[in-house]
């Protein structure tokens, strides 16, 4: 079971969050993109915070989200936006959906690691 689902489509982003989460102690699992990050949710129970980018194929990071909030009936998972993205427009949409929090690229893991751990519990 993971704590962490990291969801980015940039294989080098998505394994730099991953590593650096997991040399701080935590679980982490990964996925490509919105559709396979919804997947993966389905499958573990475990997963407490998911880390995504906006921009994907299939299906974007604020469309997941959506999914997650809506199809899923996902209330309990905490869900950080990690993205390029920064206009208030999306961040509103993010916010609608129940995000609670906004990173701009690139990560600065010492930056937002006491966040991430509070999130996760």
């Amino acid at each position: 079971m993971a704590q962490v689902l990291v969801v980015d489509d940039s294989s080098t982003v998505r394994n730099e969050v991953a590593d650096f989460l997991q040399r701080n102690g935590l679980t982490v699992s990964t996925a490509v993109d919105g559709k396979d990050g919804l997947a993966k949710l389905r499958m573990d129970s475990g997963i407490k915070l998911i880390i995504c980018d906006v921009n994907m194929p299939n299906i974007d990071g604020l469309t997941m989200v959506e999914k997650v909030r809506k199809e899923l009936n996902n209330q309990a998972v905490q869900i950080i936006m990690l993205t390029t993205e920064s206009a208030p427009a999306m961040k509103e949409r993010g916010r609608a959906a129940g995000v609670k929090g906004w990173i701009v690229k690139p990560f600065n893991g010492a930056a937002a690691l006491a966040s991430i751990k509070k999130l996760v519990g």
